[in-house]
């Protein structure tokens, strides 16, 4: 069933505001890995066993380069964790207001019914730089 008008722009007007409402974002992502120290005798070694950690890095590209930050578990990672969330759902957010805004234009009617789109004047293609029927060669 088709969306009316009204209901859109009510979708619209939503998800504004709750771009508006996000608060502070970063972009980047936050991996969470365990380790194996390499270590003979330890026990990470052993079958089964998930390794050393929870180890936390945060990485993101700034100018083409990919920086990678190491965390420990606390407020940092908290913050740092909240801030790449929003960032997330940031984007989601723009996705589904980009959908949003292409359903409205589809269904808005023409401003003006007689308008249509100006001339294109046609330009004349330059001259050829190529001579006809002479080669010249150098000996």
């Amino acid at each position: 069933m088709p969306q009316s008008l009204e209901s859109l722009e009510r979708q619209r007007v939503a998800i504004l505001e709750e771009i508006g409402a996000l608060g502070d974002m970063r972009r980047g992502s936050i991996v969470e890995q365990y380790l194996r120290c390499g270590k003979s005798p330890c026990c990470c070694q052993s079958r089964g066993h998930t390794g050393h950690g929870p180890y936390f890095t945060f990485t993101r590209k700034v100018q083409g380069k990919t920086q990678t930050r190491q965390l420990r578990l606390g407020p940092a990672l908290s913050k740092l964790a909240r801030e790449v969330e929003a960032f997330h759902r940031f984007r989601q957010l723009c996705d589904q207001l980009i959908e949003v805004n292409e359903r409205l234009c589809a269904l808005r009617p023409l401003a003006g019914a007689d308008w249509e789109p100006p001339e294109v004047k046609k330009t004349s293609r330059p001259p050829s730089r190529r001579r006809s029927g002479t080669r010249s060669s150098t000996s």
